[in-house]
């Protein structure tokens, strides 16, 4: 089996493209922290707050030309957030200054330009960690090493929220609270929800003897985070069920029997237990964090897939390792494991760091916009959420305008939770009735209004005809009204 499996990857750059599925997952992490991804520019003038919100445009422009459909925006860092928070302080990437106001709410500006592109925008937060001790200095009587000592701790040069004390699920509830009840996002990411890495030095010796309840330490910190994962999404499913609950656990969860994990898992290194968690139906999705090239990827990328419980598996690539100053990989390493990822099925891919698509490094950016992502996908349906597809749209008319634009308008659909009103995809053929099982058919989504402006990009190529379908938060797709 190992040398299958390793002939196998050999081979992808050589096998044919496996067809562009209509569902995939395609996300792209947009790194705050540290100003690595954005932002570039400080908000602390009207010009430099325009500037800056230009930047994350850029970003999102060029994801939404390459059919990107999800961004992974990263929302809380180190103890500090990118929004108005009642809790933590303001990131001082944004201005300068810790704590400083940059004078608009970048994650609602983040929720709103995606949606404008039918994109998905999912508020990426890092759980655990608090920084290093000059960070936490910096944030000063902001910091919640400061306000709530009891649940932090100190390790090795950095602080961390102790997963062993009871409080410290609710105080990340609490911040999990204000995103989800306070914007319209459409999951909630969790970075870096285990121990930190030599996790068995962890300072919590004291927890352990309170809390333990006869379990061996191994398996009480395991459950340790498993019930953060637990507490977490049962309340985010209270508030908003159709909101999107992911993390981006270790990439490798175990030894399996096709490779060894050579030191580095979730279960045993950091006690995450990610595949219990899917297991348990407490998550909706799983990116692992696959930085890794041959029998170090194919082989666990296997595993997760046949453990996912029909939740959906979205590997992490490690893009980043493209750049000669990070791994010197060749891109025919990325191409290799997006095409072993779209033959298995999985959902998806999400690529770290968006950076690199940007700098359309190696040739990574084209190669997506032009081939591997040259047709739009959906978002693969979350069955175990809802199953029920919105009412058709009806009574569709089609008028051409000015310019060779076409105006196409339709009766609203309703869907079965009175909570949203469904969005809508639009389709367009030179062929009657339109196929809407092609992605290539698709020229639209995420459409929240019941009128769209079609405008073909090259005006010999506009199409005759048109489907427009109703679609709900869980990917339930409607049946098509056609004209």
């Amino acid at each position: 089996m190992r040398r299958y499996i390793f002939i196998l990857s050999l081979l992808f750059p050589f096998l044919s493209m496996v067809a562009q599925p209509k569902h995939e997952v395609r996300a792209a992490w947009v790194t705050a922290v540290y100003g690595l991804d954005w932002p570039r520019t400080r908000a602390t003038t009207p010009q430099t707050i325009r500037k800056q919100k230009e930047e994350l445009i850029d970003i999102l422009d060029k994801l939404k030309a390459a059919n990107f459909n999800t961004v992974l925006f990263q929302t809380r860092t180190r103890g500090d957030v990118l929004y108005p928070s009642a809790i933590e302080p303001f990131n001082s990437i944004l201005t300068g200054k810790t704590g400083g106001n940059p004078g608009y709410d970048p994650l609602a500006f983040a929720v709103e330009e995606c949606h404008k592109r039918g994109m998905e925008c999912h508020a990426w937060m890092v759980t655990i960690p608090l920084g290093n001790k000059k960070h936490v200095a910096s944030l000063g009587s902001q910091s919640v090493t400061k306000r709530m000592k009891d649940i932090c701790v100190p390790y090795k040069s950095e602080y961390f929220l102790n997963p062993g004390h009871p409080a410290t699920k609710e105080y990340l509830m609490k911040l999990v609270r204000e995103v989800v009840s306070g914007y319209d996002v459409d999951g909630v990411h969790f970075d870096y929800l285990r121990y930190p890495e030599n996790a068995p030095l962890f300072p919590d010796k004291y927890d352990f003897r309170r809390y333990n309840k006869g379990r061996t330490l191994d398996q009480w910190r395991r459950d340790n985070i498993s019930e953060i994962v637990r507490y977490i999404y049962k309340d985010v499913k209270a508030m908003k069920p159709w909101v999107k609950v992911s993390t981006c656990p270790v990439g490798k969860y175990r030894d399996t029997s096709r490779y060894p994990s050579r030191g580095w898992n979730a279960f045993f290194t950091v006690y995450q237990d990610p595949q219990g968690w899917i297991g348990e139906g407490i998550m909706d999705q799983i990116y692992p964090m696959m930085y890794f090239q041959g029998n170090n990827f194919y082989p666990f990328a296997l595993d997760w897939q046949e453990q996912s419980n029909g939740r959906q598996v979205v590997p992490g690539l490690g893009i980043y390792f493209l750049h000669p100053d990070e791994g010197k990989w060749t891109r025919d390493e990325i191409d290799r494991q997006m095409n072993f990822i779209r033959s298995q099925k999985m959902a998806g891919e999400g690529h770290y760091r968006v950076k690199y698509l940007m700098e359309n490094t190696q040739g990574i950016y084209d190669e997506l916009a032009e081939n591997f992502y040259a047709y739009p996908a959906l978002q693969p349906p979350m069955p175990w959420l809802d199953n029920v597809p919105p009412t058709a749209p009806s009574e569709l008319k089609v008028t051409d305008i000015n310019n060779g634009y076409t105006e196409l308008k339709w009766q609203a659909a309703t869907d079965n939770d009175s909570r949203n009103n469904p969005m809508y995809v639009i389709y367009a053929s030179n062929e009657f009735p339109v196929d809407t099982n092609r992605p290539e058919n698709i020229v639209a989504q995420g459409v929240r209004e019941t009128s769209y402006i079609y405008a073909p990009i090259l005006p010999w190529n506009a199409k005759k005809h048109f489907a427009v379908t109703a679609i709900d938060r869980c990917g339930n797709e409607s049946a098509a009204v056609q004209k």
